[in-house]
Order: structure tokens, then sequence, then C-alpha cells
């Protein structure tokens, strides 16, 4: 009988996450989705970016909601496409002429973009959203891939962040989930390079104190990291999204340890946004839900994660919060 009682529960338990998680996303696409199929950044300016339009897809797609797959990728085509080299424009600026100034990529975004297509192809057996994500990645690995001192990369764009005797990096760009998905689809072995590679740089950005990776890295032609000039050294709004990567590749991953370490000094609510790693000064303000929705992955707090978005979050916070829960549930 107890059994049973348990058992019901918990079905009930399922049932309510999973109304959240559908209720989460059908607010999501109400606040930052315009009917067209434009993502709309509320906390910059109401930009796009194929960041967004990546998470968007992503999303669409784990809520099984291929209407709105199709607007986005709709848009996305139509209005960020870069036909030379086939990667896309990086960012989407409303109301302003041209739209699209800078015309360089966001490697995160086409990745984003190239994973979202081929889980909508191969989930919805659409041929024509397999071919394109495979030459997405074609042109991810041409323009973005390169090997540097003795690693396998992926830089942040194709133009800007080789340095010549340094590379700048953005770990959180690190999406390891991907490139495995894209690994099993296409057979080539640069994916698995990059994860491994990925993981090992990851376990040389512990920088500080704290022992934590920052926001942006520079990977010296010795093969020796340090936090890249010309950015604050935080562990900040970009890298927190490196254990939600992690944890999404592998859950049990010891990689996750030094970001659990961290965050369990401090009280969930007085959780500070970033540190800087080599000052160990902390932020003036506290987690939003988007970053403690991570924080709580992380730790294993799940009875936190809420598809609920509460009134007045940006797009990032509401971002972070859905994809949690896609991570937890594994969509």
């Amino acid at each position: 009988m107890r059994k049973n009682i348990l058992s019901g529960f918990l079905l009930m338990v399922v049932m309510v996450s999973t109304a959240q998680a559908a209720e989460g996303w059908s607010a999501f696409k109400a606040r930052f989705m315009s009917t067209e199929g434009r993502i709309i950044d509320s906390g910059n300016n109401n930009v796009s970016h194929t960041e967004g339009q990546g998470y968007g897809m992503l999303m669409a797609v784990a809520w099984n909601d291929r209407a709105s797959f199709s607007l986005l990728w709709n848009w996305t085509q139509k209005n960020l496409k870069n036909n030379d080299n086939g990667l896309f424009y990086w960012r989407y600026v409303p109301n302003a002429t041209p739209p699209v100034s800078d015309k360089n990529n966001a490697s995160d975004g086409d990745v984003l973009i190239a994973w979202a297509l081929q889980k909508a192809g191969e989930k919805w057996h659409v041929d024509a959203w397999l071919q394109a994500s495979d030459a997405i990645q074609r042109a991810i690995i041409a323009q973005n891939v390169t090997r540097f001192a003795g690693y396998t990369v992926m830089l942040p764009a194709a133009r800007g962040f080789n340095k010549n005797s340094y590379m700048v990096l953005n770990p959180s760009y690190f999406l390891f989930s991907a490139w495995r998905d894209f690994a099993r689809r296409s057979h080539l072995g640069v994916w698995n390079t990059l994860i491994a590679d990925g993981m090992t740089l990851l376990e040389k950005m512990r920088f500080g104190d704290a022992g934590l990776p920052v926001d942006w890295v520079a990977l010296n032609a010795d093969g020796s990291v340090a936090p890249a000039s010309g950015w604050p050294p935080r562990f900040s709004y970009d890298a927190v999204r490196i254990p939600l990567n992690l944890y999404a590749y592998d859950a049990s991953s010891l990689r996750l340890v030094p970001f659990q370490h961290f965050w369990m000094q401090f009280p969930r609510q007085q959780t500070p946004a970033w540190i800087d790693v080599l000052n160990n000064n902390k932020s003036p303000y506290n987690m939003n839900a988007g970053l403690l929705a991570v924080r709580d992955l992380t730790l294993g707090d799940n009875g936190q994660l809420s598809g609920v978005l509460s009134e007045g979050q940006d797009y990032y916070t509401s971002s972070l919060q859905l994809l949690v829960l896609m991570t937890q549930r594994g969509l």
C-alpha cells in the first residue's frame, strides 16, 4: 500500500514539473519571441543574436513545438545567414540601418543552431534540417576550429581571437553534448578531439584561490592558460554556463567539484553572482533565478528547480532557468 502511495506521489510530482516546464516555455515565447521568430534579448536593448536563436530552437525541440521551431529557423536563415562562409552573423540590432553591421559570427551560436537542427531533423524526420545542420557543422570546422599549442580548440569567432602568439577562448562555448552528437552523426574525429582537449583545458583553468575558470581565457603558445587581458578576470555570467555544459555531458563528472566547493560556501540566497579570481572580490549583489538554477543543478538541489518564470525576468535569466530544466530532464 505504501509503495502504491509513493508511486502515485512521484507520478504527481513528475506531472507537476512537466506542466511547469511547458508553462515556462509558453511564458518564454510570450515574453521573448516575436511573431516572426526573433528571440529578443530584453536585457540588452532588445537585440537578437545567434545564441538566443539557438536556445529558442533547442527549447522548441525539447517541448515538441515544431511550429515555433520553424519560425525561429526561418527568421535566422533570412536575417543572420552569412552565405559567404556558411555561418551566421552574431547580432541583429532592430531599428538600426543596417540591422547587421558586425559581420563576424559567434561560434557558440553557430553550434547551438546546428545542434537544434540535428535534433529537430532526427525528431521530426526532416532531412532538409539534417542537411542544413551538416553544412553548418562543416563550416564551423573550417572557420572556427584550429590547432594551437598542442590542442584542438574552437575559437569564439572566425575573426578577432587568433592573436598569433596566443588564442583567446571562451570556455562556456565548449558545448560538449553538441560536439558528441555531431560526432555520432558525422563520424568525424575532430569533434571527439575537441571534447577531449576541451576537458583537459578546463582542468588547467582553475585560477586563484577559488580554483574557477573565467569568462575569457588566453591559451598561450607553450600550452599555459591565464585570464585573458581586456576582460575582467571573473567567473561570471559567461563562465557560469560551464558547469551546466559539463553536467549535460556527464552529470557525475568530477570536473563539477570546483564549482560545487565554491558555491557550497554560501547560503543559497546569499550566493554572489560573480567572483574576481585574482583578488577574490565578489559581486555586491547575489545570483538571480537563472544563475541559481545552474547552482542548484550543480549541487544536486533539484527540489529548487522550477519552470515558472517570475515577472520581470530578462531573456538570459529565463534562458538559463529553462536550459537547466531541459538538462535535468535530459531533453
